[in-house]
Parts: C-alpha cells; structure tokens; sequence
C-alpha cells in the first residue's frame, strides 16, 4: 500500500499541476493534503477547486483556518517588521482574491485527521496534522528536543504523525518500550509543494509504503520516500511579480527559503 501526503500548497498552481502529474507515476493508493492552499501567491480560488474536484481529504492549515474566517491574521511566526509587513499584503490580498463559495470550504476542513490499519496482528496509528496535534501553527523543527516530541506523538497515540507548516522536510524515528518489546514512533514532516524553504526550489512530497509485515515494532518495515519533483518555479514567481504581492516571494521561491 502506498499512501501520497503532500502540503503547503500557498495558491501555487503549477507546483499542484506537476505534483498531480508526479502521482501518475508513482500512483498512490490514497493521497492526503495537511493544509495551506491558500497565501502568497494568485492561484488560491484555482488550487482550492483542484483538491475539491478530486475529493482530497484534507486538513486546515493556519492559512486556510485565517482566510476561511476573512481574519486578517494567518498565524505564521513572521520574525521581523519586515516579514510582518509583507504578510499582512498576503493576507490581504489573499481575503480579496477568494471567493465565498471557496470561503467556505476552507472554513469546513477539519485540524486532523487519523487513520487506524491492522495490517497485521499489530494496529498502526497515523496521525496528519499541520502543525502539531497541540496548535494549527506550532512549528515542530528537526532539531526540536526528542522527549518533547516524543511526548507529542504519545500523548496523540500517534505510531506515524505527518506534518508541514515549517516547509522543510525531515524524517525522525524515536524507540521506546512497549509490551517488553523495543519500538518506534515515526515524526515526518512532508515539506511543501508550492513553497519550499529547504534551498530546494522543487516542489515536495512524501510516500508511506505499507505491506503486510509492517509494525511499529519493526521501523525497517514502514518506507517513507521524500519525491522532489520539477515545476515551472518561474511562472509561479512571475504571476507573483505581476501582482500585488511583494517581489520578495517571488525571490523565495526561487531560492527556496
């Protein structure tokens, strides 16, 4: 069984179009979005109607959560006045763009989602989130504290919890005990689709491959593959050129930061 998770799609149209083609490759057997359609760039109405008219069960992001509720607050750590100023032009110009009907889709899409496979005699727990389990817009690092994480992923029952919001990819296994036995809770970021920050301008995606062996018990037998895949970053930069939005994100999704 393969499963597609992909995120952070922030109104970039061509990335979504490649991801899609990308998945006629690798053809999952589910696909699953954790959030953030919306901000940045011109094609938030076009994305939000591509994962509706494909039925992709999806979560809010804290982007998708603000402009579902015409807030003008996204919930993003901007961490200088500079940052700040440019978002508050996203945002805005986002609340304007969207229309209602695509309004309140994002207003219905729920903070997570969890699934339950019995593969097995062992039960696997996933848990999507976008930011964390605890807050839409925490930001779960890779190099965030280990017992700290390990206490996310406990306390949500979570054997595999996938998230985005930092827009950089990583995968950590952690061990425990269990039943007398050693084993391993899975924390995979699954980066972004539509605006990297990683120094890779290309888009990002993650595969869970499953089989019948595959146990928490055993952390070889769960696959997880980060797939990088071309877009026209260029287009995507230009539309943000030719609006209002400031040049700066377009700089950013050239460099990927």
């Amino acid at each position: 069984m393969k499963i597609a998770l992909f995120s952070d799609i922030h109104s970039n149209l061509p990335a979504l179009d490649a991801f899609f083609q990308d998945i006629e490759k690798t053809k999952p057997d589910a696909i699953y979005c954790l959030g953030d359609l919306v901000g940045y760039n011109i094609w938030a109405n076009e994305v939000i109607q591509e994962i509706r008219k494909r039925g992709i069960p999806t979560i809010a992001g804290n982007y998708d959560f603000g402009v579902g509720r015409a807030s003008d607050d996204c919930g993003c750590a901007y961490k200088t006045d500079v940052e700040k100023g440019m978002g508050s032009q996203s945002i805005s110009f986002t609340n304007q763009l969207v229309k209602d009907e695509e309004r309140k889709f994002l207003r219905t899409l729920p903070a997570h989602i969890q699934v339950e496979y019995q593969l097995n005699n062992d039960h696997l727990f996933l848990l999507m989130v976008h930011g964390s389990p605890r807050k839409i817009n925490e930001y779960l690092y890779e190099d965030r504290d280990e017992k700290s994480m390990m206490r996310i992923l406990e306390t949500s029952n979570a054997d595999m919890m996938f998230f985005g919001h930092t827009h950089k990819p990583y995968h950590r296994i952690f061990a425990y005990e269990k039943d007398g036995q050693i084993a391993y809770r899975h924390a995979i970021n699954i980066g972004s689709v539509g605006k990297p920050k990683d120094g890779d301008p290309r888009g990002c995606y993650v595969l869970i491959t499953l089989n019948d062996d595959s146990s928490k018990f055993n952390k070889e037998s769960i696959q997880v593959e980060f797939i990088r895949f071309e877009y026209d970053v260029e287009k995507a930069a230009k539309a943000v050129e030719t609006s209002i939005l400031p040049n700066g994100y377009a700089d950013m999704l050239r460099k990927a930061y």
